[in-house]
């Protein structure tokens, strides 16, 4: 039985050409805010729109409303972004895979707290993956299985302290069982040897980046 997955469009334009593959055709999708803008190019059904509107266009609202997607609406003076209230309801609906598809333009504050929040505690039982503009995000809590291509630049980041036990396999700079700490660039610019790499974290959490080709 697969596992529910749900999508959460947070912004952006479909920079990579193997988005859709990270869209399965029964997953449930959420538009946080302008993102139901993103959503409606990429063709998909969004089941609701959450945030507080100061970027979502009114047409767009209206085509997804027209669509069967119902309005989440919250004040814009809040205590949560518009991203983590449309992953929180992510959870609500059960989903046991968050997929996150955003932009990495805009504000840095943004783009920093978003990431961050990739790793909060409350999403300790959800496999989450993310398209943040050109690269591809995965948070790393146990165990990861990936597929890339042979050179393929791939980064590993300790988030929310430090990650131990870390351990790969398929990369050119390999970890046995280190300490990665947060802050440190050690594990910065891997590279896929083949085209399926494995990390390992014994504790604590690591983001996975592969900031992808520029030429895509």
């Amino acid at each position: 039985m697969q596992q529910p997955v749900v999508v959460v469009v947070a912004g952006g334009a479909p920079l990579r050409p193997d988005v859709a593959a990270l869209v399965p055709g029964d997953a449930r999708v959420l538009a946080a805010d302008g993102g139901v803008a993103y959503a409606l190019a990429l063709g998909l059904r969004v089941e609701a729109v959450i945030g507080d509107f100061d970027s979502a266009r009114p047409e767009d609202v209206e085509e997804a409303v027209g669509s069967g997607a119902h309005i989440e609406p919250h004040p814009e003076e809040k205590d949560a972004t518009d991203l983590e209230l449309t992953l929180d309801a992510g959870l609500e609906l059960g989903a046991k895979r968050l997929v996150v598809l955003a932009d990495d333009g805009g504000r840095l504050d943004h783009l920093l707290s978003a990431l961050l929040l990739l790793a909060s505690a409350k999403y300790a039982d959800v496999r989450l993956d993310a398209q943040v503009g050109r690269a591809l995000v995965h948070v790393i809590r146990g165990h990861r299985m990936f597929e890339g291509e042979p050179g393929e630049l791939v980064s590993l980041l300790a988030l929310a302290g430090p990650a131990e036990g870390v351990s790969t396999e398929g990369l050119r700079y390999p970890l046995a069982d280190e300490r990665l700490e947060a802050g440190s660039s050690r594990g910065v610019s891997n590279v896929f040897l083949d085209r399926e790499a494995r990390v390992s974290v014994a504790r604590g959490v690591v983001l996975v980046v592969r900031p992808g080709a520029e030429d895509e």
